[in-house]
């Protein structure tokens, strides 16, 4: 029995659907097991920009901070005229995972074997697969930006007499590489012994050091095979054999777009929970933010469509991951996969024959699956 407080991050779009069915089912295993969730609900992203004027509020942070774990929904929808229109609704993201170094994105990759069919892949392809991506989240691409006019940092776009161009950087410290190669190679140890660590070494000054960091690393760690892929030859064997793989690290874009392609194993972006996760722990276990990889979702916002699953499954990640409460999570796990063997199933995942419900219906026979268990 324990007490543990949340800080609810709805966001834009699908956001606030998927996050309270989470919140259901949290409530559903706190009933089951005695435990006592606090829930501090927040604005972040295109709702906190109309409303406080920034993605996300110093106050929020702050809320962040004091947390046990952070529940996230989706981000990404246009802003009303009159907004700030130089701030970014995923400047929120940003900010969280800089300033609360959360540098590790656990997402993984399991599809349930009564989905195999509902992937436009074949059955017997995905068959075995159980895979898990560690993506580096706070350094690459994306963070180029993050700090204009800071010297070795430029990303802009600007008018040139030849008309615009664009520049983006891509920087990688040999600290930032060696922190989540080791957590994968220490997550590597509870699973198959495997890392395949993703890059483009024969074309990126970031990728040779990469390349050169994880085989130091991988010295450390002589019980663990280790392979180096391209990317480009990574994403096709996630297609092609994806059942060969057990741990991949890769920096920053490279996870988030060939995440993105592994969905497609486990039939839709709805079904892929993810774990953000750093190095400060709370008395409960280590500090995190949890969400579902798919976006706000906009066009099928507040009409009872959106698939609730990834963020139940992010749940389930919250609280063996920042609780340590991995009794819990199987349940929650277990409901899922409950439901799905019954044969309900939303839009995205609707197979001829099933029962297709909405995002409420699904998040509800999901919380009652534990009740019950």
């Amino acid at each position: 029995m324990g007490n543990y407080t949340i800080t609810v991050l709805p966001g834009d779009g699908i956001g606030r659907e998927v996050t309270d069915q989470a919140v259901r089912v949290l409530q559903a295993i706190a009933s089951r097991y005695g435990h006592s969730f606090t829930f501090h609900h927040a604005l972040v992203g295109g709702a906190a920009i109309e409303a406080e004027g920034d993605a996300i509020s110093d106050a929020t942070m702050e809320q962040c901070q004091r947390s046990d774990a952070i529940l996230f929904g989706a981000v990404g929808v246009p802003t009303k005229p009159g907004t700030n229109q130089q701030i970014k609704p995923e400047r929120s993201l940003f900010r969280l995972r800089k300033g609360l170094e959360f540098f590790a994105n656990l997402r993984p990759v399991r599809p349930f074997k009564a989905l195999l069919n509902a992937s436009s892949i074949k059955p017997e392809v995905l068959q075995g697969t159980d895979l898990i991506v560690v993506r580096e989240l706070t350094g690459g691409l994306y963070y180029g930006h993050m700090e204009p006019g800071i010297p070795g940092k430029p990303s802009e776009i600007r008018e040139t007499d030849k008309g615009y161009e664009a520049i983006d950087t891509l920087l990688y410290t040999e600290g930032e590489i060696e922190r989540i190669v080791r957590t994968a190679f220490d997550i590597a140890r509870g699973r198959q012994k495997k890392v395949t660590s993703v890059d483009k070494a024969n074309v990126l000054s970031s990728s040779v050091l990469w390349r050169r960091v994880v085989d130091r690393v991988a010295a450390d760690y002589p019980d663990i095979a280790t392979e180096h892929l391209l990317v480009d030859a990574c994403a096709m064997h996630l297609i092609r054999r994806p059942s060969n793989f057990d741990v991949i690290v890769t920096e920053n874009l490279f996870g988030d777009i060939l995440t993105d392609e592994a969905s497609m194993l486990a039939s839709s972006m709805g079904m892929l929970p993810s774990a953000s996760l750093g190095t400060r722990k709370t008395e409960h276990g280590i500090f995190g933010l949890y969400e579902p990889i798919h976006g706000s979702a906009p066009d099928i916002a507040g009409q009872d469509k959106a698939n609730p699953i990834a963020a139940i499954l992010s749940a389930a990640m919250l609280l063996r991951h920042s609780l340590s409460l991995p009794r819990e999570a199987e349940a929650v796990e277990a409901a899922v996969e409950a439901c799905i063997n019954e044969g309900y199933r939303t839009e995205d995942i609707q197979e001829e024959g099933k029962k297709k419900v909405g995002t409420q219906e699904m998040g509800q026979r999901i919380a009652a699956a534990v009740s019950q268990a």
